[in-house]
């Protein structure tokens, strides 16, 4: 089968340039590689299509064809179709260029267009949508996460709508969310809780119904297993040196390795072992931070944000004399974090996750997927990921909640790192995620459906200001 993944917006390369490294450069890219790759690998054609860019501050993207290394232009290619001018564009700015980049699709296709395409995100849907109108082609829609659960979540009010909608975009956005959810095929989510939370925002009534369960498949992503797995690879003594070098402890230990975000909630395992004196007992702390190498002296690598949350943290390991328990390592690779989840789990140790909210939760199962046992936060995916009892759920918002599940997880570390481990071979592979991504593209109807009720992007900032203007 031929499969078109559209995704205007970041952009891809064989190098993986600027990934994580810019708002528009997130983890959807490493969605979309994953499952465009585990397709290929099944046997499917896939086209990666975004946009090119000819400029010279983005010098990666201006070929109009690129590969992956180990693969060729008959089985993934990345497909970059000009639009909007040759700058680099933020994504917020490219909603106008939509129908152009659309047009760029079809005569680069001409009378040779895929079989079905993956919308991913809001301008990925829109475009799926309008490709469907012109020459019928299904398509999935995968959103990640919704325009209206961020203009809530930025505080957006009927007095600062204007301001907030230039800067968001958040008319075209939640326009084109609707279109893409009353269109597609199937709507993709990572998991139930997603589906059921995400999609019933009342800025999306009518445009589809979360209790019709036949509009979604919950299909979870999944673990690189050639990175993220037990069993070491190639070349990596001297990173586990390194680390030998660097904690000469002998464990067991508590890993941390998130981005620097409130959300989170780094701080809440160290106040775990700043408030248990058992956990202290049983455990050290060991916060795997990308960017800079002594949390304790020069933090001026980082970013005013990631300062406001490290410093805190800081502050706190110093106020209460944890500093010998407490361990700073500069992760800078997937490669060398799968090494280090592998090196502590060796030393009987325990991956935490206690986010606020975690959509997913794909950290833990590559935690889990190199021997680590894991704590995780009871509120998001990871109660549907470890609900079978593969890992420990605790309240983000109690301390003492996450310091009595880490005791636990210490205690019972062999039974869960080998529970967890089968649950992501079950589970939790990109494998897995591209048959399931198969078998909704096998089943969709082709036929064209007309375009329903949801109306014009322009339409949709009254549907919003009505919104803001009865919210309490």
């Amino acid at each position: 089968m031929h499969f078109a993944f559209l995704n205007p917006q970041g952009n891809f390369d064989a190098a993986d340039s600027h990934l994580t490294e810019h708002p528009d450069f997130g983890g959807q890219l490493v969605y979309v590689k994953e499952v465009a790759q585990s397709l290929v690998d099944l046997g499917h054609r896939v086209d990666i299509v975004t946009r090119l860019i000819d400029d010279p501050e983005w010098p990666e993207f201006s070929e109009p064809i690129a590969t992956y290394r180990g693969y060729d232009e008959t089985s993934l290619r990345i497909v970059r179709i000009p639009c909007g001018g040759p700058q680099f564009l933020a994504k917020e700015r490219l909603w106008p260029h939509m129908p152009e980049f659309v047009d760029g699709i079809v005569r680069f296709y001409g009378d040779a267009p895929p079989e079905f395409t993956t919308g991913q995100y809001a301008d990925g849907g829109y475009c799926s949508v309008l490709l469907k109108a012109t020459l019928g082609i299904p398509f999935t829609f995968t959103g990640h996460s919704l325009g209206a659960q961020k203009l809530d979540k930025l505080g957006t009010t009927a007095g600062n709508w204007t301001e907030m909608d230039e800067r968001f975009r958040f008319s075209s956005r939640i326009a084109a969310e609707r279109l893409s959810m009353e269109q597609a095929s199937r709507i993709i989510t990572s998991t139930e809780q997603e589906r059921d939370e995400q999609y019933s925002h009342p800025l999306y009534q009518a445009a589809v119904d979360v209790s019709d369960k036949e509009r979604f498949s919950v299909i979870p992503p999944g673990v690189n297993m050639t990175v993220f797995e037990r069993e070491p690879n190639d070349g990596e003594a001297e990173i586990v040196a390194g680390l030998a070098d660097r904690v000469k402890s002998t464990g067991p230990f508590v890993v941390v390795s998130s981005r620097l975000d409130e959300k989170k909630n780094i701080i809440g395992v160290v106040e775990a072992f700043a408030k248990s004196e058992m956990l202290r007992r049983n455990a050290e702390l060991v916060l795997c931070i990308r960017g800079i190498d002594d949390i304790y002296g020069d933090m001026s690598a980082l970013s005013t944000d990631e300062r406001a949350v490290l410093g805190p943290i800081v502050s706190l390991i110093n106020d209460a004399n944890l500093r010998d328990s407490v361990h700073h390592l500069n992760i800078q690779s997937q490669r060398e974090l799968a090494a280090t989840y592998r090196y502590f789990a060796n030393r009987r140790s325990v991956f935490a996750l206690t986010a606020f909210y975690e959509p997913f939760g794909l950290a833990p199962i590559e935690a889990a997927a190199c021997g680590l046992a894991c704590v995780a936060t009871k509120n998001g995916g990871p109660s549907e990921i470890f609900a079978d009892g593969s890992g420990v759920l605790v309240d983000p918002f109690d301390s003492m909640d996450i310091a009595n599940g880490l005791i636990h997880a210490v205690d019972q570390q062999k039974s869960l790192s080998d529970r967890g481990f089968e649950r992501v071979l079950s589970t939790y592979t990109w494998r897995k995620t591209a048959e399931n991504y198969y078998a909704v593209a096998e089943g969709a109807a082709s036929t064209l459906e007309r375009l329903g009720n949801t109306g014009h992007p322009l339409d949709s900032g009254e549907r919003i200001m009505s919104y803001l203007s009865g919210r309490k």
